[in-house]
């Protein structure tokens, strides 16, 4: 499948190679509350293992270690690698030449070096980057040569070469996982689970991506969204949670729920593994695996109760 040529607010967008996406399980545009994933100029891709995948093609142009934010549970410094993509990768994304920017990776390679799709860049690291229920990814960004390659934000707006599959949930769950800050549900369920991407739905059929709840925006991953588009509301569970523009949305002040409750939020994004599932972020509130859940959404100035 060649991925069709578009724009964002006039800049060309690179529409990853459906290639690029085999060597990952899941994947994210909005889950981030960093500038770089701003209207979906960036992605997440997360591997089965901790090895720090490639999903360009090109040679390694250079590498830079940075600090990162000071976290217990994260180490002192983070990486960049810069990837001139190669004339054939970047036909398939309908442009003519990118550099990818490839992040928490612990770089084993060096410039001069030529990676394929799948390679193994190094090993991923725990960035300080990331909120403590964020799982160890590679974040992936493109720039033109001739922009600052170094700098965080300015990169080129990403599109996704298919659309991920909508999944219909009514709020409930069993939890089959317990973390220290998160909890994942058995529901939704993926329906071809090591096949298509799948992710929450709207109750209007689009697929939800980002920190909601906790961040200030996310987004729909849904075909032919544009800049220009028309204001629109977006509802969950039979709430209004927000208000889109093209494929960007800004979350409204509401409260997430779990069982009466509130708690930090929901994090969405697109996968196909089979242990896809609602992830709830609930670092203030304990469950155990096996316990029955229910989220709700209210408006912030609703009567909760809080723990």
């Amino acid at each position: 499948m060649r991925p069709a040529s578009e724009t964002d607010g006039g800049r060309s967008r690179v529409t990853l190679p459906s290639a690029s996406l085999v060597p990952f399980r899941r994947l994210s545009l909005y889950n981030s509350p960093y500038p770089a994933h701003d209207r979906g100029h960036a992605i997440d891709l997360y591997p089965d293992s901790n090895e720090g995948l490639s999903p360009v093609a090109g040679e390694v142009l250079a590498t830079r270690t940075v600090r990162t934010p000071e976290k217990p549970y994260a180490v002192e410094h983070d990486h960049l690698i810069l990837v001139d993509c190669d004339e054939a990768w970047c036909a398939e994304t309908g442009l003519d030449r990118v550099v990818a920017r490839v992040l928490h990776v612990d770089p084993a390679v060096e410039p001069g070096d030529w990676v394929a799709v799948g390679d193994s860049l190094g090993e991923l690291v725990r960035s300080g980057f990331f909120a403590p229920w964020v799982d160890n990814h590679v974040h992936l960004g493109f720039r033109r040569p001739t922009q600052n390659l170094q700098r965080a934000s300015g990169s080129l707006p990403l599109s996704l070469p298919v659309v991920p599959t909508p999944l219909a949930w009514d709020g409930t769950g069993t939890v089959v996982e317990a973390g220290e800050t998160y909890v994942v549900l058995d529901a939704p369920a993926h329906p071809t689970p090591g096949e298509a991407f799948a992710g929450v739905a709207t109750d209007d059929g689009c697929v939800l991506d980002g920190g909601f709840g906790h961040y200030a925006g996310g987004g729909l991953l849904t075909r032919g969204a544009g800049a220009g588009d028309p204001l629109r509301p977006v509802s969950f569970l039979g709430h209004p949670i927000g208000d889109a523009t093209g494929r960007d949305v800004a979350w409204r002040d509401v409260n997430v729920l779990a069982n009466g409750e509130r708690i930090t939020g929901l994090s969405l994004f697109a996968a196909r593994d089979p242990e896809f599932g609602a992830k709830l972020v609930c670092p203030d509130r304990e469950f155990a695996v096996g316990d029955e859940v229910r989220v709700t959404v209210r408006d912030s100035d609703d009567p909760i109760r809080l723990r």
